[in-house]
Order: structure tokens, then sequence, then C-alpha cells
């Protein structure tokens, strides 16, 4: 028998198939945070700062800003004054970014936001009068309105919100990437929103860490995804509104993002640091705003750039004029008010050309998009947070009709019960199948129907039994295959391939070569019967490479044990450890020698049900094509004693263990000449088996993933053994 050779090579020295449990968990300036919150309040200077590294971009702003300051100098005063003037209506469109959980929020509470906008615009808000006495008189009534749009740019009705089913609501490090998904995959027009004619405004679960950001007015006018982004707002669905998800505590933050896109800075200047006396020094451009360096929190009394509190003496505008804590370009929690000034300036950009904002409130444009346009009923509407479930479970129905309906009539086929007359009923399937869902929506005087065919898809518990293996080799698409589920956020997604294969002829692959960055596309499996088990191991072998150094990949898996109510992320594989510095400028395709296999232990003993699932999710950015093959969920006793395959012709190479020490995981990858079993335990320093799983080596390149985010501080073995030969490796916890 040869000899099986183990060696612990150095953590620093990671294979290119280190993995990552998750993620880096964001960076938050709490400077920028109000009192309580545990989000960046508004991170808008931020985001112009990145923004101006872009030459071209800073260039085009610079001239847009002038242009503002130019129109502004030549109205030496505001003619209008604080009389009654030109009301302006601005189309708004909401645009929801979800995943079918929280975040996707009604329409009333959508509808509330709006109330809360208009009326904080108007001067209707009752605090108004009970603002600072030194600032007793100014609120204003900006005289600027917003109605949401009913038409879209396809002239199609609508309510004024659409709706996009993605996971890129829970990621913000890109706002580009949430339009993008919206512009692709939203579910009422495919296409460009033009920044002239709507006030696009993103609502998501994340956001980059902030509660809201925009971008001053710059000046672009063309119709594209690129001024989509740079003349939108962006918000979290818990500060959008007063009701659902959302509180009147975190309500005004659509006010104060539409201050910004009117060209409104911080009362405090143009950046997103309150509480720096610097700020002393830095002008809002507003003149009837004190000079102060922003507050955190509802201090009336605060007067941070007085005489006493400023050293540098920035002071001698505002000697002893107390802050405008009630602002709502303010940080503080009591923002009630905008002033004489800082309307002049939001009415000076409605009516600029600079971003066509003096576009959209033409009498042409509200026919347009058919915001001032009378109410009736247009469309029979319907969604659910979810369409697949597993039998027995309930499905809530929400009903999305408009503009106006008084009136229900449900029809659920396979459903309990069978029919309802409810706004937003709740219904139980029971039996295994395919069910049409029927919505016929009424205004008292003409109905209109939505009727889709094999809208639910009920799964039977436990489809399938263990093991479980896929090599793909009797697939031909997996978007109508009876194994697996497809969920494609748009360009290109999971298909099966003849060209390349670990084992037979055939794989899956999603052509990620020179497609956007950003698209998230999953790969779902139906329900598997884990319930009589006592140790699961979930492999699949994996080809992969980087299109160049800056390829930043994700493929995740995923495991439910709920059938997919909720999902829990228990791999990470990206771009940089899994193809190392390996690259291909070219549509790649694999070899032979370019399969790793992955070995999953993290199957734990939550996930022992007869209605487990579990999906591989793809996220691409920028890097090439990626493989799927011989996907095996597998179960083995304790007792079980391994079958050893062929030891006198193998031999194990390229051990490694990382990270030592270890946080949240441990990963031992081998390569192997001949296909092997062999057991992976670990023990602490009493000798007591921690966890113990037996693993189907694969012919090449292996890793084997183990979970430690529930262990101790301190020393552990890993344990490898195979026939006769054994190798224990060390590493710690801390």
């Amino acid at each position: 028998m040869k000899k099986i050779n183990f060696s612990l090579i150095a953590s620093s020295m990671f294979s290119t198939c280190m993995l990552y449990a998750q993620t880096p968990v964001r960076q938050l300036d709490k400077s920028n945070m109000r009192d309580g919150e545990k989000v960046e309040y508004c991170t808008q200077h931020k985001h112009m700062a990145e923004a101006m590294k872009d030459p071209a971009f800073a260039a085009q702003y610079r001239a847009a800003q002038q242009q503002l300051a130019d129109e502004a100098a030549q109205k030496s005063k505001d003619s209008e004054g604080t009389t009654k003037a030109t009301v302006y209506t601005i189309p708004v469109v909401f645009h929801i970014l979800h995943n079918g959980g929280i975040e996707n929020i009604s329409k009333e509470q959508i509808e509330n936001a709006m109330f809360i906008l208009n009326r904080d615009f108007r001067l209707q808000n009752a605090d108004a009068a009970t603002v600072q006495a030194p600032f007793a008189g100014m609120p204003s009534d900006i005289e600027i309105e917003f109605a949401l749009a009913r038409k879209a740019p396809n002239g199609q009705c609508f309510s004024g919100i659409t709706r996009t089913l993605t996971p890129l609501t829970f990621n913000g490090s890109n706002g580009q990437a949430q339009v993008n998904a919206v512009v692709a995959g939203n579910d009422v027009f495919q296409g460009v929103w033009d920044h002239k004619r709507y006030l696009n405004v993103y609502v998501c679960d994340e956001i980059g860490g902030a509660a809201g950001y925009t971008f001053n007015p710059m000046g672009g006018t063309t119709a594209n995804a690129t001024n989509m982004y740079y003349n939108g707002i962006f918000i979290l669905h818990n500060y959008t509104g007063s009701i659902g998800t959302s509180s009147n505590y975190t309500s005004r933050t659509l006010t104060h993002e539409v201050g910004h896109w009117l060209n409104l800075d911080h009362t405090w200047g143009p950046n997103n640091n309150p509480g720096n006396p610097s700020s002393c020094a830095d002008d809002d451009g507003v003149q009837d705003t004190p000079m102060c360096i922003g507050l955190t929190s509802c201090n009336l009394n605060a007067n941070t750039c007085d005489d006493t509190n400023d050293p540098n003496n920035y002071s001698s505008w505002t000697t002893n004029v107390v802050d405008n804590a009630e602002n709502y370009m303010d940080y503080s929690y009591c923002s009630k008010m905008f002033t004489p000034g800082q309307r002049q300036r939001m009415r000076n950009a409605a009516v600029s050309s600079v971003s066509g904002r003096n576009q959209l409130w033409t009498t042409s444009n509200l026919a347009f998009t058919g915001a001032t346009e009378p109410l009736t009923l247009c469309s029979a509407k319907f969604t659910t947070a979810k369409r697949v479930i597993c039998a027995g479970e309930t499905i809530n129905f929400q009903d999305q009709s408009f503009n106006v309906v008084n009136g229900w009539n449900w029809t659920f086929a396979g459903g309990s019960p069978a029919t309802s007359t409810l706004q937003n009923p709740s219904v139980t399937y029971s039996s295994p199948g395919n069910y049409t869902v029927t919505l016929v929506a009424t205004d008292g005087s003409s109905n209109d129907t939505e009727t889709i065919t094999n809208y639910i898809t009920v799964l039977p518990a436990g489809e399938e039994t263990l093991p479980f293996f896929e090599g793909f080799e009797s697939e031909t698409n997996l978007a109508t295959s009876s194994r697996w589920i497809l969920l494609n956020n748009g360009g290109n997604t999971w298909e099966i391939t003849s060209n390349a294969a670990n084992s037979g002829v055939k794989s899956a692959r999603i052509t990620n070569f020179g497609q956007a960055a950003d698209q998230i596309d999953e790969l779902i499996s139906k329900t598997i019967d884990l319930s009589n088990v006592d140790t699961v191991t979930l492999s699949f072998r994996y080809a992969y490479r980087k299109r160049n150094s800056t390829s930043s990949d994700f493929l995740r898996v995923f495991l439910t044990n709920n059938c997919a109510s909720s999902w829990e992320v228990r791999r990470t594989l990206s771009a940089t450890n899994i193809s190392g510095s390996t690259t291909s400028s070219t549509s790649w395709t694999p070899t032979a020698n370019d399969w790793v296999t992955v070995h999953m232990t993290n199957v734990t003993a939550q996930y022992w049900v007869e209605n487990f699932r579990f999906k591989f999710q793809f996220e691409s950015g920028g890097g090439n094509n990626v493989y799927l093959d011989d996907i095996n969920l597998y179960a083995s006793l304790p007792s079980d004693t391994p079958v050893l395959v062929g030891l006198e012709e193998t031999e194990l190479t390229g051990v490694n263990l990382y990270p030592n020490p270890a946080d949240n995981e441990v990963n031992v990858s081998f390569n192997t000449t001949t296909p092997q079993e062999m057991w992976v335990s670990v023990t602490d320093v009493t000798g007591k088996v921690i966890e113990r799983h037996l693993i189907h080596g694969k012919a090449g390149a292996n890793l084997v993933a183990l979970n430690t985010n529930t262990y101790a501080n301190g020393v552990y073995f890993v344990n490898l053994a195979s026939g006769n030969a054994n190798q224990t490796l060390q590493f710690v916890i801390k």
C-alpha cells in the first residue's frame, strides 16, 4: 500500500478553494447617525463625493451648479415672495425592490408616505405652528406637490408603484445595480423610466447603510438607466411613511431626501458629518438658515456656532442665533419646517432645465404620466409573497388592483376557501399540484378580471429521498425541469450544456462572460425528505474562472427547513477564493482538471425535516462562466464502515487547513488521484469527538467545510482517516 502523506501548509497560503461564510459586515460612520439608530440617516454627500471622482461627472455637476447659481442671481429676490404662487405638481413612481418579505410594503404605506410628503411641502403639518420663537412665522409653504403617476412610459395604466423581485433589495453597495434590476425586471414596464417625466423613488431593504440618499441636480438630461440613478431617491422600506414597516419616528426621511433632490444641502453645509465644529465655516447656500454644525438629537437650545463654541470665530454672520434644529435638512428628531430661503432654492431648481426638472410639472407631462387624471378602475391585479409552497401551507394574497376598487371576487382552484370577497384573503392548499387564481375587481360600475394559470405550485412533502444525486444527464431544460426551479433576475441564467462536464457529458452552466454585473440567478431544489437521517453531507462540483483581477462574482449555497419560507446561506464562495489569480479573458470552458468538489458538513440537525430544500445562487460580478455538476446529498450513520476504494493506488497531496485561528468555519482542502471515502473527525483536547463525517472524496481537488460557529474558544484537532492511514491537524478557536 502506498503511504498516504498528509502535510499542513501554512494557513497564510490560502488555496484557490477558500470559502467565506458571509460577505464582510458593512462599516457604518457613527458620526453620521442619529442618536439611537442603526443606519446612517442620509449619505447624499458621500455619494456625491464618490461620483465626483469621475472627471466627466464632476465637470457636468459643476456646470449644473453654476447654471443654477446664475439663474438664482437673476432673481435678486423671490418675485413670488411668500405669497401664493404657481403650484408645481411632480409625478412620482415608487419602485419597490423585494424578495418576498416585509420589504414588499403595501400600497397603503406608499400612499401614507405621499400624504406626509405633500403635507410637509404644503405646510399643512400642524407641528409647524410650534417652532422655536426665533423662527416663528418662517415655516414656508413650498407650493410644490407630488402625485403618483398613473401611466407607465408605454401608456399602460398602473398604480404609481412597481414591484421588482430581486435579492438586490438586500445589497445596496451598488445603487446603479438596483436601478438596473428595476429596468430589467419590474412588473409594469421593463425599460427606462425617464427622470424628466418621473421622480423615481427606490424602496429597498438595504441601500448601503443609509436610511436614504439622492444626488443634487447634476445636469444629465438623456433618458437612460444612469440618469435614473443620479436623479432618483433611495430609501429604506422602514423609513417610508409612518405605517406598516415604518413609524412616525422615521416618517420624514422622504421629505429630507426630496429637499436634496431639489438642491438643498444639510443645514450645516455640504457634508455628511454633523457635529464637526469646522462646519461653522461652511454654508448651505441659504441665507436665512443659521450657521451650525448639525444635530443628531432634538436640542432646541443648541447654538453650535456662537462665539463660545466657535474658537475660530466663524460665527460673525449669526452670533447668538440658535440652531434651526426643527429644519427638515437637519438630523434632529423634531424636524417640521423649511425656511423661505430654502423655499426659493427648491423652486429655482424646479423651474431650471438642469436635469430636466422643469419638464416634470408641465401640463403635457402630467397628461403623459396621468398624474392628475381622475381615478377610475384601471386593472385587477394581485400578488403573493411566494408562489411555491408545500402541501398544507397558507398563502396570503394581496390585492394590488388600481386605482379605485371597492369590491373583490376571488376564485382559488384547489384552495380553501375556494372563493372569497375579502380584499386580502388567506388561502390554504392541501394537495400538491399547480393551481389557477382569478380576481374580479370592481369600482361599482365596471369590472376587470385577472386570471393567472398555474399561479400557485404546491409541492408534496419529501418528493425525493436520499441518496440524492444530480449529474444533469437526464435534463434538457432547467426552466421546465420536474426536479428544479429557476429564478432569473435578468441576464443569463442556469442552463444545461454539453460543452463541459465533470462526469458524463452534461452540466449546469451560467454563461457569465460579458453579462452585466449584479445579476442574481438561483437553481432551487424541490423537497427532499431528511426526517430519518443522523448525518448528512451535501457535495457538489464547480468550475469557474475570473475574467480579470477585478471580477467579484459569488456562488452561494442556501438551505431551508421550512419549504422556503426562509433561507439561510450556509456556504459562500467568492471569485478570488475559487479562482485565485487565474483568469481567462475569453469565454471559458473547463477541462477535467478545473473541477473542485465541495463537501458541506453543515447540513445539521435543524435541517433534518421532510421539507428540506437547497439552492445555488450565483451573483455576477464581471467574471467568467460558472459550471455545476455531480450534486450529491447523502447520509451516513456514525456506525457505518467506509468502503475504501483503491487505497494502494491513491495519494493525497496539497493538504491545507484554514483559517487558523478559526472563527465560524474550518476548511480542509486536498487533492486525490482516485475516488476515496474517508472519515473526517473533530475532537477537543480531551479527545471528545465533536463531530464526525464520512466524506465521499472525488478524484481531483476536494474541500471539506466544517462549521465551527458553536465551538468554544480553545484548541481542536481535525483527524483524517482512510484505511490504515490517518493524520491529525490542529487548529485554534479564539
